[in-house]
C-alpha cells in the first residue's frame, strides 16, 4: 500500500517541480498518471505483479509522471530505477534535461547515470599493447584484422592513447569529439571474454570503472537492447537484478519487436565450415599455452566437436544444393509454419549436439586460461590476444548453435519463421539459413514482468484501433493479473490547434498511376511560405515524385540525400531566414521528429503507412494467424497501420500553442471499413473531408 507518508512526499516534490517548471500549467492527466504509476507500484491494484501499462498522448509529460511517480517509491523500498528507451534522442533528454532538472528541484537525493554497453568501452589494456606493439603483433592481437592499420588509422590510434593516459578522455566511443574508424575501435573495444574484472590488467578498463558506478547509481539510464542482453544472461549479470529493480519502459511500442531480433539466430554453411577449420587450429595454439594437462584433452574433445559437426554441416550443403527449392526473386525460401524437411531435421540434432560440445570445451579452456593469468603463471600481455580470440569464437559457437538447436526442435513449442537464403559470389556460393520466433510475449513474461519489482510501460502510441489487446499480446502481458491499462489523453485543444484534410480521390492508393497522381496534387496542398512535411510509404514513390517536382522547380529537401542532422539544420535555417521549407521523408521520420512552432506547420501524409509482408517474418506471422482461422490483415497489418499514422500525424503538434494542418491524401481512410476505425483513433482535430 501507498503511505501516507510517501503520498505527502510526491504531493511536495510536484509542487517544487511545478513552481520551477516555465509555463507550466496544472494538468489533471499528468496528476492521475502519477497517482495511478504510485498507486501500481505500490502494491493497491496487486501484491505481486505490480505493472502499469500507459498511452500518454504528446504534451501530458509522461517523464515527469514516472519520475514522480516511480523514483520516491524506489527510494523508499531501496530498489534500481532503471529508465529503458528505444532511442538515443530520448535518453539524451533524460540525462541531461529530465532529470538533472527533477534532482535540482525535487529535493531528493539521488544518483543517476547512463549505462551503455561493454562494446562502447576501450580496453585500456588492448590499447596499450595496440599502440606499443608492431604491425604483425596488431595483426596477432585482432584475429579479424586482415591488413595492417592505415597511416590515419594508426594516428588515429595514438591520439586515442594519447588521449587516454593523459585523463582527456573517459575511454568510451561516444564521448571522442571525431569518428573512431571501426578497425581501429575493433581493436581496442572492451569485450566480456578478454576484459575480466578478475584479471588484475583489466581492472581499471573504463567499462570497469563504470560497473563499479553502476552499483552506487539509484537511477539507471539503458535502452531496449542493454535490457534484453541482460535478461538474456539470465537478468542481474549486467544490470541491477530483477526483483530489486523497478522497470520504466519508456517507447515500449518497440519493445517487442527489438525482442524479437534479439531472439533470432542465422549461420551459413560454407563460411561457417571454414571458421570452424580456423577454429581447430586456434585450439592447438591455445593448448600450447595453458598450463596443466586438463587443457590438452579439452583441446582433443573440441577437436573432435568441430570434426563432427563439420561432416554434418557437408552434409547439409549437399542436401540444400540438390533440394528443388521454389526461391523467390531475391534468393529466398521460406518454410511453411516453419517445418523443415526431416532430413534436414535430422542432421540439426546432430550439429545441434556437436556444437554444443564445442562451446562447452572452448569455454572450460576460455576459463582455465583466464584463471592461469589469475595465478601469475601466463602473462597477461601473452594471454590476451588469445582471450580475445577465443572470445570471438564463443560468440561464433553460441550463435551457431542457437539456430541447430532451434531447426532441432522443428515445430514444437513456440511458432518460429526459418527459412534459407542463397548466397552467390564469384567464386562460389552459400546458404545462409535463418530463425525468428514469431512470438516473444512467453520471453518477456518470464524473464521480465514476473521477475521484476515493479514496471511502468509507457508511449504515446500503444493502443491500436481503440484497444491494448494487440499491444498486450505481443508484449506478453494478455491475461497476466493485477496489470493496470492507463489511457491518458493529451492536453492539446486539438480542434483549435490543428485541421484534418482528406481531400476527394478518384485514384485509389494501390493504383498504378497513383504516384502520377500525387506529383500532380501535391504542390496544391503545400505552403512555401510555411514549414511543410511530406511523409511517404516508400523510397522509391518518394524518388518519383521527388523528380517530377523538381523538374517544376520545387525545392525540396530529401530524406537520405544528406544525414538526418543535417537535413532537419537546413530546414530550421530556412524557416528562421524567413524562406519556408519543405522536407521529404519516409516512415522513419514519423517518429522521434521534434519540429515544434513554426517549424511544422503543413504536414501531408501521402498514403496509409501499410507494411507490406515481405520479409519471411512478417509472411510467417500472417500464416501463423490463418492457421488459427484469423485474418491476418485485420489481425496484423491493420493495428500496426493505425499505430504508425497516429505516430505520423504526431508530428504536427509539439506544444500547447502550435498551430497547423495535416492532409491525407488516401481515399481508404472513407471508403474502407478499417479506414473509418483508424480516423476514430486519431486525436480529434478539426475535420475537412471533402466526400
Amino acid at each position: 500500500m501507498l503511505s501516507d507518508t510517501l503520498k505527502t512526499t510526491i504531493r511536495k516534490i510536484h509542487k517544487h517541480v511545478a513552481n520551477n517548471l516555465n509555463d507550466y500549467r496544472p494538468r489533471s492527466s499528468q496528476n492521475y498518471l502519477v497517482a495511478e504509476i504510485a498507486k501500481t507500484l505500490a502494491g493497491e491494484y496487486h501484491k505481486k505483479q505490480r505493472i502499469c501499462v500507459i498511452e500518454a498522448g504528446t504534451g501530458t509529460g509522461k517523464s515527469l509522471a514516472y519520475c514522480l511517480g516511480a523514483l520516491p517509491l524506489a527510494l523508499a523500498q531501496k530498489k534500481k530505477l532503471i529508465i529503458s528507451t528505444a532511442t538515443v534522442a530520448l535518453q539524451e533528454q533524460l540525462i541531461s534535461k529530465e532529470l538533472p532538472f527533477f534532482k535540482k528541484h525535487s529535493g531528493l537525493d539521488f544518483k543517476f547515470d547512463l549505462v551503455k554497453g561493454r562494446q562502447r568501452y576501450l580496453c585500456a589494456h588492448k590499447l596499450h599493447n595496440a599502440v606499443n606493439g608492431d604491425s604483425q603483433t596488431q595483426m596477432e592481437f585482432m584475429p579479424t584484422l586482415s591488413s595492417p592499420l592505415s597511416e590515419m588509422e594508426t594516428k588515429c590510434l595514438q591520439q586515442l592513447y594519447d588521449a587516454y593516459t593523459n585523463k582527456k578522455w573517459q575511454g568510451d566511443r561516444d564521448s571522442w569529439a571525431d569518428t573512431i574508424p571501426d578497425r581501429v575501435w575493433g581493436l581496442i573495444a572492451c569485450d566480456k571474454h578478454a576484459c575480466q574484472r578478475q584479471m588484475k590488467a583489466h581492472q581499471t578498463c573504463p567499462f570497469q570503472l563504470a560497473r563499479q558506478r553502476l552499483m552506487q547509481m539509484d537511477v539507471l539510464v539503458i535502452n531496449h537492447s542493454l535490457l534484453l542482453a541482460d535478461l538474456d544472461l539470465g537478468g542481474g549479470k549486467i544490470l541491477p537484478e530483477p526483483d530489486n529493480s523497478i522497470y520504466v519502459i519508456d517507447e515500449a511500442h518497440h519493445l517487442a519487436h527489438i525482442t524479437r531480433d534479439f531472439s533470432s539466430a542465422a549461420a551459413t554453411i560454407k563460411g561457417t565450415i571454414d571458421w570452424l577449420d580456423k577454429l581447430t587450429k586456434f585450439s592447438g595454439k591455445m593448448a600450447k599455452v595453458l598450463v596443466g594437462q586438463k587443457a590438452i584433452g579439452q583441446n582433443f574433445k573440441l577437436c573432435d566437436s568441430i570434426n563432427d559437426a563439420t561432416k554434418d554441416l557437408k552434409v547439409v550443403r549437399d542436401i540444400l544444393d540438390n533440394a528443388d527449392f521454389n526461391y523467390s526473386k531475391d534468393d529466398t525460401y521460406r518454410f511453411e509454419h516453419g517445418e523443415i524437411p526431416e532430413s534436414l531435421h535430422t542432421k540439426a540434432k546432430d550439429i545441434s549436439e556437436a556444437t554444443l560440445d564445442a562451446l562447452r570445451c572452448l569455454n572450460k579452456m576460455h576459463d582455465t586460461l583466464v584463471q592461469d593469468v589469475s595465478d601469475g603463471d601466463i602473462k597477461p600481455y601473452v594471454a590476451d590476444p588469445i582471450l580475445g580470440e577465443s572470445g570471438h569464437y564463443i560468440n561464433r559457437l553460441e550463435q551457431l548453435n542457437k539456430l541447430w538447436f532451434s531447426y532441432a526442435t522443428k515445430g514444437e513449442g513456440t511458432p518460429h519463421a526459418r527459412w534459407i537464403k542463397r548466397l552467390e559470389y564469384k567464386n562460389h556460393h552459400d546458404h545462409l539459413l535463418s530463425d525468428c520466433p514469431i512470438e516473444v510475449g512467453y520471453y518477456l513474461k518470464d524473464k521480465l514482468w514476473r521477475e521484476c519489482a515493479g514496471a511502468v510501460l509507457c508511449s504515446a502510441t500503444l493502443t491500436a484501433l481503440g484497444s491494448f489487446d494487440h499491444f498486450a499480446y505481443e508484449s506478453g502481458l494478455a491475461k497476466e493479473e493485477g496489470v493496470k491499462y492507463l489511457k491518458v489523453p493529451s492536453p492539446f485543444d486539438y480542434p483549435n490547434q490543428a485541421t484534418l484534410h482528406i481531400p476527394r480521390s478518384q485514384i485509389e492508393p494501390t493504383d498504378k498511376e497513383f504516384s502520377d497522381h500525387l506529383a500532380n496534387v501535391l504542390p496544391n496542398h503545400l505552403n512555401k511560405q510555411q514549414a511543410n512535411l511530406v511523409l511517404f510509404a516508400s523510397y522509391w514513390q518518394m524518388d518519383h515524385v521527388v523528380k517530377a517536382l523538381r523538374a517544376k522547380n520545387l525545392d525540396i529537401l530529401v530524406q537520405g540525400e544528406m544525414s538526418r542532422e543535417a537535413l532537419l539544420k537546413q530546414h530550421t535555417k530556412n524557416i528562421d531566414a524567413g524562406k519556408g521549407s519543405i522536407l521529404f521523408g519516409t516512415q522513419s521520420l514519423s517518429e522521434g521528429l521534434d519540429l515544434p512552432g513554426k517549424y511544422l506547420e503543413n504536414l501531408v501524409i501521402t498514403k496509409i503507412p501499410f507494411a507490406v509482408p515481405t520479409s519471411p517474418i512478417e509472411e510467417a506471422q500472417a500464416e501463423f494467424v490463418q492457421s488459427k482461422g484469423g485474418n491476418p490483415f485485420l489481425s496484423i497489418t491493420v493495428p500496426d497501420a493505425a499505430k504508425k499514422l497516429v505516430q505520423s500525424c504526431g508530428r504536427l503538434l509539439r506544444k500547447e500553442n502550435d498551430q497547423g494542418r495535416i492532409t491525407i491524401l488516401d481515399r481508404r481512410l472513407v471508403t474502407k471499413r478499417y479506414g473509418k476505425a483508424m480516423l476514430d483513433t486519431l486525436p480529434p482535430f478539426k475535420r475537412q473531408i471533402d466526400y
